[in-house]
């Protein structure tokens, strides 16, 4: 059994994976507060302490606007604590799992983007992810970087959650129809992170199926139609307008195609991938189970 140190535990993909990990090893949880990514110190002493075969970070500055003004702190959590993990995972001749997004790439292309496209992030957010991902890299230890995309949970702040929010309060709700992309349900993360782990840990050559790759559900569509599907499914009926990106009023500039190609991931390990359509019908009726 191994020794698993999940960073983020109480996150929307923390939260998860400490139920779908527990089965591959002893999971240590950690809270920001036992592991704060802005302490390069801290990361390197609890990693000494626990000495886990397995590091993964579900940690991340996620506040995306916010990020364009507070800068130094996106960066010191999404590009300088995953080069620190990923220095100290090598040491222990350990494997590094890490999350990074949709948001390295500026969104200008007109089909999915693959792991070989060369990432232009177009916002602090995006920028941040991109050099924690180059420095798990220089790093050459093992690791497997996931690029996913629109996180959601029934836990915690996400689109989700807003538009149900939004659509109790009686207020009219304008969302973006020229963004596209795969939602993607926190525990679908969890669950084939877990897969993942399972084919590396029962293949002799896994440091060669180590690397980057993208993980999202199958298929694709834009903010104002996932918000359509949420409400559909909830029987829910706000006055919903479509609006344009220009239209929409952000600190930080989103990439209008966010669509990522998983299909590197299902031909190295043999997965099938779920609908982000399925990942939404699963997560609803399980919000719905606990009201």
């Amino acid at each position: 059994m191994s020794n698993i140190l999940l960073i983020g535990a109480y996150g929307q993909v923390g939260y998860e994976l400490r139920s779908t990990l527990a089965g591959l090893g002893k999971v240590i949880a950690c809270t920001r507060k036992e592991l704060d990514l802005g302490d390069p110190d801290q990361i390197s002493s609890q990693v000494r302490r626990h000495k886990p075969s397995i590091i993964v970070n579900a940690a991340a500055y996620t506040a995306v606007d916010r990020a364009e003004s507070e800068s130094e702190m996106a960066m010191k959590i999404n590009g300088i604590a995953p080069g620190v993990l990923a220095e100290e995972a090598k040491r222990l001749n350990a494997l590094l799992v890490h999350y990074s997004t949709d948001y390295v790439f500026d969104g200008l292309s007109k089909v999915p983007y693959t792991e070989e496209d060369a990432p232009n992030p177009i916002n602090v957010y995006g920028q941040s992810k991109l050099t924690g991902e180059k420095n798990i890299q220089a790093v050459e230890g093992r690791h497997l970087i996931l690029r996913t995309s629109w996180v959601y949970s029934p836990l915690g702040h996400n689109f989700l959650k807003t538009m149900l929010k939004l659509a109790d309060s009686g207020k009219e709700i304008s969302v973006v129809t020229d963004q596209v992309g795969a939602p993607t349900w926190s525990r679908f993360l969890a669950e084939y992170t877990a897969k993942l782990l399972l084919v590396l840990e029962n293949n002799k050559d896994s440091a060669c199926l180590c690397g980057l790759y993208h993980l999202t559900p199958s298929g694709s569509t834009s903010w104002f139609n996932f918000a359509k599907a949420i409400f559909a499914h909830q029987g829910k009926k706000p006055i919903l307008n479509a609006i344009t990106t220009d239209q929409y009023v952000s600190a930080a500039k989103r990439p209008l195609n966010s669509v990522l190609s998983s299909n590197k991931l299902i031909n190295t390990f043999g997965m099938q991938l779920p609908s982000w359509e399925q990942g939404l019908e699963h997560c609803l009726k399980e919000l719905n189970q606990r009201q």
